[in-house]
């Protein structure tokens, strides 16, 4: 494995014995190092200019960058266990590294392939983590989960896809739609069912009879895809039966990852408001003395930074692996997608004019904001599973 001389230092958050209101979830020295490695990177390898350069194309990113984020900075093999090739660092860091990725809308199929670790990692299945992380974490292998279909739907019950023993193994037909990185993707997690209920399936990109769509999406820095399977041939993960325990949990994980990469790109458009405010003169003064520019400043603020206390206590409890994890994603994923899509809308509202055209950032924020916002569920989705799952 190789070794990564600033991941060495880093430090995992330790549970403190005080009562919750007191507890301190900063986070650590070495954390916060890792913040202004990825910072620094990121800031060279994802300009506004590179964005907007990345999205138009089919692929959706650069091969080169991928390969650094591997090589240089181990950041697919995070969260991977060092047996299987990572470096065994926990999702407080992985939130680290997300929450910076959004400042910047990162163009890369990186998200996918968290939610694809976090489904091998629950799957209990050996032989598939040792078959597939190792790429993973290596930057070789694109992978990702093909969960939601035509329905729309994120729960159990929205997964008809259905799947037939062939042989020794099976095959796969049906269709997923909003598949992320899902037209590149060489590994394909996919969710299925057999006679035993809810399975969970390897599907290699290049196998028989899958089809691959690229789907034309509001959100253009984040590519997903229609994949359609006939009678493709695909490889049991985990027990036959026991794939909606996985999925459920990997569905909270991904909740809590999407949480911080929100977080993050609420505070950039929180930023960009907050100095466009102070640059731009109107009647001899900054607009950002007006009364009406400062409300929208404070309520940004105040939302902005709730929303981080919501998505770094998600991520404590996605370290620990507690049992507030399912409650406290859903109240994260609800509370941060709000956040972020109200402080995206509100940018454009204080940059007046210039805040609606093409050619500002503005935009590519606001898109990013309401794609995410659905992903996974939309915040009536969550407050529902929220109030379900805390018995009201």
């Amino acid at each position: 494995m190789r070794t990564h001389a600033y991941t060495k230092r880093l430090a995992r958050i330790e549970p403190v014995d005080l009562p919750l209101a007191a507890m301190n979830f900063a986070f650590s020295e070495e954390q916060e190092q890792l913040r202004q490695f990825v910072r620094s990177f990121l800031e060279g390898k994802s300009s506004e200019a590179t964005v907007r350069e990345l999205m138009e194309t089919e692929k959706g990113y650069d091969d080169a960058v991928w390969s650094q984020m591997a090589e240089q900075l181990g950041l697919q093999s995070l969260i991977i266990p060092e047996e299987f090739g990572g470096q065994g660092y926990t999702f407080v860091e992985l939130g680290v590294v997300l929450e910076e990725m959004g400042r910047v809308l990162l163009c890369a199929p990186f998200f996918s392939g968290v939610m694809a670790t976090c489904a091998l990692l629950q799957s209990g299945d050996d032989d598939a983590k040792k078959a597939h992380l190792p790429g993973i974490a290596s930057g070789e292998t694109i992978a990702t989960v093909a969960f939601t279909e035509e329905n729309g739907r994120w729960d159990e019950s929205g997964i008809t896809m259905e799947a037939s023993t062939s042989g020794d193994g099976h095959t796969l037909t049906g269709v997923k739609s909003f598949v992320l990185d899902g037209h590149l993707a060489d590994l394909i997690l996919v969710a299925a069912r057999t006679g035993a209920g809810v399975s969970l399936f390897a599907v290699d990109g290049d196998a028989s009879g899958l089809t691959r769509e690229s789907l034309a999406t509001m959100d253009q820095t984040r590519k997903q895809a229609r994949l359609t399977f006939d009678a493709t041939p695909a490889t049991l993960v985990g027990t036959d039966g026991g794939g909606w325990d996985t999925m459920s949990t990997m569905l909270d994980l991904a909740a809590v990852a999407l949480a911080a990469e929100q977080v993050g790109g609420a505070q950039f458009v929180l930023d960009m408001a907050v100095q466009y405010a102070k640059d731009r003169v109107q009647f001899g003064r900054p607009i950002g003395s007006f009364q009406a520019i400062k409300h929208k400043c404070a309520d940004m603020l105040l939302e902005v930074e709730s929303a981080k206390s919501a998505a770094y206590y998600a991520l404590w409890c996605a370290a620990e692996m507690n049992d507030e994890l399912p409650s406290v994603a859903s109240l994260a994923k609800a509370y941060c997608s709000e956040a972020y899509f109200h402080a995206a809308a509100e940018n454009i509202q204080i940059h007046g004019g210039i805040g609606f055209t093409w050619e500002h950032p503005a935009h590519l924020y606001f898109k990013r904001a309401k794609s995410s916002e659905l992903l996974f569920g939309d915040p009536s989705y969550h407050r529902e599973l929220l109030a379900q799952r805390i018995g009201l």
